[in-house]
This record gives structure tokens, C-alpha cells and sequence, in this order.
């Protein structure tokens, strides 16, 4: 790793309050998070002790109303934050996003008592939420899932298997998307489930190639008995729910990417300007120049992409179209601006010396959650053209 410092991005802020946010959160990322990233990804220590400092500092409920405990901050204020988190470590970047959209079922759909009865604690209270929409076999095709809640008197009993769950075994709720009715997306709802529930069990984390310290698990529900008082929205308006949530969560995911990028960048930066051959800082070479000027705009224009997107939503404008596309060019860009950053560094960025070999492989599953960015492709082709014909 480098001894120079990152600098700041010069972020365009909308108030005081939002720049004062903004460098508290970087003094904490630089802090409790960036320091000990690499050697926690490593042995895949999960830091759960970092997501309480951030509810205790009301960076857990950013988007949502002060009433509840949230910080009733703008969306585009919420992705930033998002962003430097994520450059300190994505594991930290992208389990503040899947908390705000294990929240944003409730936040935007629930009754007013169960808004005041579990908003503040999943807010700001400690607590830490997950999102359960994926399954062993209902993936991008998402209306085709099988788990099924049945109803029992005021009570539903949930069966079946969700599977890539973020913080899976590790929350202490979980949103979970349920075949209540038909086939297809009329038929599924939403429900609020306590992470302690009698016959939720995780099957063993994922082995995965990156983000080794955020666990990702299946998830069996084995005749999980919840309330009727738990299930957010009307019976069959669970999917509209999920795909409510998901044009929200790919901000997100757009905004972590462009904070892996930015990540990267300012370590082949330093990199380039300290290593020297042919008795010059190899920055001085034209063809590596060249390099970091298009990784910089890259990352310039997703981030201008993401913003743009989070002000349509902060302003109750449609965002879906955008939402997508900020999702497939920030996280495509996060995957070619990691790539070079290992090329700048030669044979030292393909070791763990340095942090950009596990940048490069953390952006790869960018483009994959959150819809992958074939899906993303086929939402901004409808937007366009229609539904397809065949």
C-alpha cells in the first residue's frame, strides 16, 4: 500500500449540514474502517461492531423521516455517503446499502403503527436487516419464486429457500418475498421477519471470490409462523414492493461501485507518482497518463450518472430508466478502472501487498447483484421500445 493519503473528493453538496455529514463519515471511514479492510477481508471477519458505530451515528437510516429515527437526508446526500464507505471497504458500502433496502419495504409501504412499532430499532436502534427476494432457482427471473406463505388464522407459516442473501444468518430482520396467491408477480408479498424466528435456519456462508468479510447465505424457512401484523402491503402487491426497492438498491449498488473505482484509482495514482524507471515517476509516461486520465472520467461521469438519477427520485420523479443505467455504467466502469489500476501497478497490483487485486475482485460482483447488468440492459431497452413482442 501507498503512503499517500487519498484526497477528498470535491463533492457537490446541497447544504452545511449534508458537507458536515459527509467528513464525518470520512473521518470514520478513515478511522475504524480502511485501516484494518484488507487484513478482515482476508481472514472474512464479518464487522459487525462497525455497522453499530454507524447506527449510533444515524448513518443507518439516512434516507428515511426523522420521526422514526432516520436522518431524512436526500437521496443524493445517502449515495455519497454510500460511496466513501464503499472506498473504505465494500463489505461496509454495500451492507449500509442492503440495510436501507431491507428498510424500504416498511418505510414506504407499512401501516403507521408498524412503521412506529419497528422503525426506530431498524433505523437507528442497532439492529441490521437483509433482503430475501433471490432462490436457488428464481434469480433474474425473480416473479418465479417458490417460497410460499400460507396463511393460518392471524398467523402466516412461510416454507421454502432463499438463496445470495447479504448478511444472511448475521440480521436481525430480513424482508422476505413469499408466494402467497398465483403464479407470477401478483401472487407474492411482503413480510417482516425477525432474524431469531423459530425455523429460519442459514446453511454455511458462500466461498466467494471477493467481499469475503460480508457473509452471503441461503437462507430455509421451515414452517416460519409470523403474524399478520408483519406483512407490509396488501397481499399480492409484494412484487411491485421488491421492484420499488431494487430501483433504489441499484443507486446504491452504483454508488458503492463508483467508491471501489475511486478506491483504485487513488492507489495507482500514488503508485505512479512514487515508482520510478528509467529515471522518472512512471507517471510521466504518456501511455499511463493516458490510463488514469480515462479512469478518472469514468469515474467523474458514473458518479454525475448516479447523482443524476438520485435527484429525479429526491424530486418524485420517475428514476427507474436512470436507475438502471447508473447501475450498468458505474459498475462496468468500477470493473474496467480496477482492472487498469492492477495494470499501473504491474506485477505488485497481482499481489495482496496492495489493495487493488482485491478492489478488482470485489467489483466484479457489482455487476452481478442488484439485478445483473444484462437485466439492467433489457429494463432500459423497454423504457425505449416497449415491452418485447415475443
Amino acid at each position: 500500500m501507498t503512503d499517500r493519503a487519498p484526497q477528498p473528493v470535491d463533492r457537490q453538496l446541497p447544504t452545511e449540514e449534508s458537507r458536515d455529514l459527509l467528513a464525518l463519515v470520512r473521518e470514520i471511514a478513515q478511522r475504524e474502517i480502511r485501516p484494518r479492510a484488507a487484513e478482515e477481508e482476508d481472514s472474512g471477519r464479518f464487522p459487525r461492531e462497525v455497522f453499530t458505530l454507524l447506527s449510533e451515528a444515524g448513518l443507518l437510516g439516512l434516507p428515511y423521516p426523522g420521526e422514526y429515527g432516520g436522518g431524512e437526508q436526500p437521496y443524493e446526500v445517502y449515495l455519497q455517503v454510500l460511496e466513501e464507505l464503499a472506498a473504505a471497504r465494500l463489505t461496509v458500502g454495500l451492507g449500509v446499502s442492503v440495510h436501507s433496502l431491507a428498510c424500504h419495504g416498511l418505510g414506504g409501504y407499512g401501516t403507521k403503527e408498524q412503521q412506529a412499532a419497528h422503525l426506530p430499532a431498524m433505523l437507528g436502534g442497532g439492529l441490521l436487516g437483509a433482503y430475501c427476494l433471490s432462490e436457488p432457482a428464481a434469480g433474474s427471473d425473480a416473479a418465479s419464486l417458490t417460497t410460499k406463505a400460507v396463511r393460518d388464522g392471524d398467523d402466516w407459516v412461510i416454507t421454502g429457500t432463499k438463496a445470495w442473501i447479504t448478511h444472511g444468518g448475521v440480521a436481525d430482520f430480513y424482508t422476505v418475498l413469499a408466494r402467497t396467491g398465483v403464479e407470477g408477480p401478483k401472487g407474492i408479498t411482503a413480510f417482516l421477519v425477525p432474524g431469531d424466528a423459530e425455523g429460519l435456519t442459514a446453511a454455511m456462508p458462500e466461498k466467494k471470490m471477493g467481499m469475503k468479510g460480508s457473509p452471503t447465505a441461503q437462507l430455509h424457512f421451515d414452517g416460519v409462523r409470523v403474524p399478520d401484523s408483519r406483512r407490509i402491503g396488501e397481499e399480492g402487491q409484494g412484487f411491485s414492493i421488491a421492484l420499488a426497492a431494487l430501483d433504489a438498491g441499484r443507486l446504491g449498488i452504483a454508488a458503492c461501485a463508483i467508491g471501489v473505482a475511486q478506491a483504485a484509482l487513488d492507489e495507482a495514482l500514488a503508485y505512479a507518482l512514487d515508482r520510478k524507471q528509467f529515471g522518472h515517476p512512471i507517471a510521466d509516461f504518456q501511455g499511463l497518463r493516458f490510463m488514469l486520465a480515462d479512469m478518472a472520467t469514468k469515474i467523474e461521469a458514473g458518479r454525475a450518472l448516479y447523482l443524476a438519477a438520485a435527484r429525479l427520485r429526491d424530486a418524485g420523479k420517475p428514476f427507474s430508466r436512470q436507475a438502471a443505467m447508473a447501475k450498468l455504467f458505474c459498475t462496468d466502469a468500477a470493473m474496467a478502472v480496477t482492472t487498469d489500476a492492477v495494470q499501473v501497478l504491474g506485477g505488485y497490483g497481482y499481489t495482496a501487498d496492495f489493495p487493488v487485486e482485491r478492489l478488482m475482485r470485489e467489483a466484479k460482483v457489482l455487476q452481478i447483484v442488484e439485478g445483473t447488468n444484462q437485466i439492467q440492459r433489457m429494463v432500459i431497452a423497454r423504457h425505449l421500445a416497449g415491452p418485447e413482442t415475443r
